[in-house]
């Protein structure tokens, strides 16, 4: 692992009177006015820049007035779950008469509009679908719903395959000609975008002359955890839409689902951070779409009764328990394929596949392989039918969805269907191709990185001075983000006096240490670390790269260090 300094620009903007250290971390992630860290809703990119708004406000407000059906099509991961509990909400809210969702079982339908989740639709009887988080690549299952009688409503924040669906109304910021100036938005932005924009309509056509206007923003929270859970890069249009959902949650103006999830995973909701909806929030919720429906975490979010909602989340905590220990028995599968091969005949991109793998579990295992050997990995699992379903994760500098089409263009019959964004994909192809793709996306990722890419690198904001490592710095940290993808929390490195040492949890590493002119302790936990490696009591002195932390313990504060990487000096 390589620690390097991340760049600064040449000339550090004014934002205000900010300490120095603050202005140059904020400089080395693109802020370049004091505007940009303006976190208030009125900072918002306009909702008319959207391309599609319009006519998608139209057919919300013919189905309000005509009290029509509505059903919601979501995606059964946090985002799709955030985004189909934010559009229930909202539309009822609004004062929509018949709302529902409909997520498709991950095991049997797969992802999107399909036509045979338009089949399940139909028995409901809708009159006006909507998809959240996906729809833009439905083209068959579009055409099956407006053959079916149906209006369609996509909302959606994937990137656009060749053809658009025939859909009465397209929200996608991401789609041809669209000039709304972040791509960022998840999609449960997207349909928060969408309700804003209908608010605003109905506010005009004097809907609420005489009763209070809603307020929509009391579903932020749902957004903030979506948006990150879904790692969309935080640019300074989501940090607002996080930082004002991160506001509600320690306010305690949270839903009863997430204080329910945060009290099981026994987390304080006044101190929680961006982090902690990515890493403790977001696989709760996730563990139900992974290991059975998606539908218990969606009620765990709509519920308004806490003792139903408390359950609920007791059941998720459950499932991940449950997917964790999947999960570690499908890495050690994977290190197993691995282990034999040298290192100058490694794949660049790597592609991994045993017929026991479980589907909803193979992004996470993409996910940590690819953090281990640094190199574009897709895991697949059996599908049924002579089916694999293939989960991606990509490196900085490859774009894996591009990747992917690239290679279906070489191979038009390799590939049955694919879908993504740069650093996260999804692919299905038939059994007996897995061999010939392994081989046509390690020539891909061949020719687009070299070498020197797949070695892991960490970037570091410098390293802190003696008198740096006290809590009112921590504290700051903490809640100058929301940091997250594109927007990271600030790292530092340094060398430092390994004092004491132990393993706590069986993997995770508690030490203390001393600064390196001795002056200073510090007690610091590096998670996941290699039992082959540590605890060694033979090294004395260490390099570490880490994040300034508060540990709170008892009442008492004190700082922490969190180690990002550890390695003997």
């Amino acid at each position: 692992m390589r620690i390097d300094p991340r760049p600064l620009p040449a000339v550090l903007p004014f934002l205000g009177e900010l300490p120095p250290l603050l202005t140059r971390l904020y400089a080395a992630r693109g802020v370049q006015s004091e505007a940009e860290l303006d976190k208030s809703l009125a900072r918002l990119i306009p909702y008319q820049q959207l391309k599609g708004i319009d006519t998608a406000v139209d057919l919300l407000v013919t189905a309000l007035e005509q009290r029509q059906r509505i059903l919601i099509v979501g995606d059964f991961d946090a985002d799709g779950a955030t985004a189909s509990a934010v559009g229930t909400l909202g539309l009822r809210l609004l004062g929509a008469a018949h709302v529902d969702y409909l997520v498709p079982n991950r095991f049997e339908y797969g992802y999107g509009l399909t036509p045979e989740i338009v089949a399940v639709a139909l028995q409901r009887e809708p009159q006006l679908l909507i998809t959240v988080d996906n729809g833009i690549s439905s083209v068959e299952g579009v055409a099956a719903a407006k053959a079916a009688g149906l209006k369609v409503l996509v909302t959606d924040h994937h990137l656009p395959g060749e053809e658009l669906p025939a859909a009465d109304a397209i929200v996608n910021p991401n789609q041809p000609g669209c000039t709304f100036p972040s791509k960022a938005l998840a999609g449960v932005g997207v349909i928060f975008y969408v309700l804003m924009a209908l608010r605003a309509r109905l506010r005009e056509l004097g809907w609420y002359a005489n009763t209070p206007q809603p307020n929509i923003g009391d579903l932020l929270d749902l957004v903030a955890l979506g948006s990150v859970a879904d790692v969309v890069p935080l640019d300074a249009n989501n940090r607002i839409l996080v930082h004002q959902g991160l506001e509600r949650i320690r306010a305690g103006r949270a839903r009863p689902g997430i204080k329910a999830i945060l009290e099981v995973a026994k987390r304080d909701a006044a101190r929680i951070t961006s982090t902690d909806l990515g890493f403790i929030l977001g696989p709760r919720l996730n563990a139900a779409g992974r290991l059975d429906d998606m539908s218990l975490g969606i009620e765990c979010l709509l519920t308004r009764d806490f003792a139903a909602a408390r359950e609920m989340a007791a059941q998720l905590d459950g499932m991940n328990q449950d997917r964790k220990s999947i999960e570690q028995g499908m890495q050690r599968e994977a290190l197993a394929q691995l282990k034999d091969l040298p290192v100058d005949s490694m794949p660049y991109g790597l592609c991994l596949f045993d017929p026991e793998w479980h589907q909803g579990v193979i992004g996470i295992l993409a996910s940590r392989m690819k953090e281990r050997y640094f190199r574009p990995t897709i895991a697949f699992a059996d599908a049924g039918d002579g089916l694999l379903k293939g989960s991606g994760r990509s490196v900085p500098g490859f774009h894996i969805r591009d990747a992917l089409a690239v290679v279906a263009s070489q191979h038009p019959t390799l590939i049955a269907k694919y879908g993504g964004h740069a650093m996260a994909a999804g692919l299905t192809l038939p059994e007996e191709n897995f061999p010939l793709f392994a081989e046509a996306f390690d020539a891909e990722v061949r020719r687009q990185l070299r070498e020197e890419d797949l070695t892991g690198r960490l970037l570091s904001d410098g390293t802190l001075a003696v008198e740096e490592f006290h809590l009112e710095l921590a504290r700051a940290l903490r809640h100058a983000g929301p940091w997250g993808q594109h927007f990271p929390e600030p790292l530092f490195h340094g060398v430092f006096q390994l004092v004491e040492q132990r393993v706590v949890g069986e993997r995770h590493l508690k030490v203390v240490l001393k600064s390196e002119c001795g002056s200073v302790k510090l007690d610091g936990i590096a998670f996941g670390v290699d039992r082959e490696v540590w605890p060694n009591p033979t090294v004395r002195w260490v390099e570490l790269a880490y994040k300034l932390d508060v540990n709170e313990f008892r009442g008492n504060e004190t700082v922490q260090l969190m180690i990002a990487h550890i390695e003997p000096r």
